[in-house]
């Protein structure tokens, strides 16, 4: 239940807009108190009176009204609220949260509020993958806003794909986990691994793969969100580092192992990391050049087999995190190779993704999952890889409230 919460919600102008008349209903049955701005390209979807009506509250949406600045002010209007929901945010919108712009009272609003802010995108799917979009999405979330979609679905121009606002159900969802889910996790030790490891071969090259980091990233995020004290530790990426998690940066396996070791003991370790199986046994200290001579024979790389963290960390002993997670990434067999890894390494649970080609999840902004556990496996819906974190925090935080 809201009761007794204030949430600002700003509506922007995309068709989803018609959902936050309902998404203002659903907030007010669970005893939220709304207070709405409305954008003027929003005011072309739905009226500031139905807004009004709904909210049982003034509309706000000239930044330059004199009456309200009298009255309110938006840097009152930014401060006077224990949330700011964004729904639809578009692609507008979001471009000028990122670049920090104050061209209307939405956008000064949230350049002013030092309160939390979640926002829920809503826009053709082309103008979700852009780079522009995508890029001040990141920036947005290495600010600590929180995002909830977009979804896949049909379009307002008939077309279908991940652009869809999320519904409002699923928003008010959002909103009471946000809340009651403050806290949740204060007082425990999280470890999160994340990204690649960089296995060198010489001063200039090294063995990799794709991954991103993005999933772990957005893990550390979800668990500091709900208060645990998080240490990350990253193999090299772009991502940008999670608001409050402390950050440990490593390059190999054997660097990312003994860094997890330091970090103990933790109540949970999730093993979300990229780790390479191998690493070259004999580095040179010099780079390799080639003669130019046909005929020469390629160079001889001899490997050696990388430390198992995901195993160590399952087989600490008396250091060994009451909860251990592991990612299985595969292309095939997805369920079956994750559920006969999760018996080899020793872990509590196995998150199973597809990391195939055509599943677009190295390097994507959206995963599938399969949790494993010792009950089964529940499949979830492909999400955004931040939605994917939300769940997985929310279920540790269940795990960790129980009785050991």
């Amino acid at each position: 239940m809201l009761s007794g919460r204030r949430i600002l919600l700003i509506i922007s102008g995309g068709i989803a807009a018609y959902k936050s008349l309902d998404l203002i209903r659903r907030l007010r049955e669970r005893g939220g108190a709304v207070r709405c701005i409305v954008t003027k390209a929003g005011a072309e979807f739905v009226t500031p009176l139905a807004v009004a009506t709904l909210s049982r509250d003034k509309v706000f949406g000239d930044l330059f009204s004199l009456t309200d600045e009298s009255e309110i002010g938006h840097i009152r209007l930014a401060r006077d609220a224990d949330l700011v929901v964004v729904a639809p945010a578009t692609a507008d919108l979001i471009a000028r949260m990122a670049l920090g712009l104050a061209s209307d009272l939405a956008s000064t609003v949230l350049l002013a509020t030092d309160r939390p802010i979640l926002i829920a995108p809503a826009m053709n799917y082309v103008m979700w993958a852009h780079p522009a979009t995508q890029a001040n999405v990141k920036t947005l979330a290495g600010r600590g806003v929180r995002m909830l979609g977009p979804v896949q679905g049909e379009l307002a121009e008939g077309e279908t794909g991940m652009g869809r606002m999320s519904e409002p159900l699923d928003i008010v969802a959002a909103i009471e986990a946000f809340f009651s889910g403050t806290g949740r996790l204060k007082g425990r030790r999280a470890l999160v691994t994340s990204g690649p490891t960089h296995e060198p071969i010489d001063p200039v090259r090294y063995i990799a793969n794709r991954s991103s980091g993005r999933q772990g990233h957005a893990i550390a995020a979800a668990l500091a969100a709900l208060g645990a004290d998080t240490m990350l530790v990253t193999g090299p990426t772009v991502q940008l580092d999670p608001a409050g998690v402390e950050i440990k940066r490593i390059e190999t396996a054997e660097q990312m192992l003994g860094a997890c070791r330091d970090a103990l003991p933790v109540d949970v370790a999730v093993c979300a990391a990229a780790v390479a199986d191998w690493r070259v046994a004999d580095p040179r200290n010099q780079k390799i050049k080639k003669n130019g001579k046909p005929g020469d024979a390629a160079p001889i790389l001899r490997l050696a087999e990388n430390p198992d963290i995901l195993a160590s960390l399952s087989a600490a002993g008396k250091l060994r995190p009451r909860l251990v997670i592991g990612f299985a990434a595969e292309t095939e067999d997805v369920v079956a190779h994750a559920v006969a890894k999760r018996k080899k390494k020793g872990c509590d649970w196995i998150l199973a993704n597809d990391v195939s080609v055509a599943a677009g999840t190295f390097g994507g902004d959206d995963n599938a999952v399969h949790l494993i556990d010792g009950k089964g496996v529940d499949s979830w819906p492909r999400l955004t890889k931040d939605e994917v974190a939300r769940r997985l925090a929310a279920r540790i935080a269940d795990y960790l409230a129980a009785p050991a």
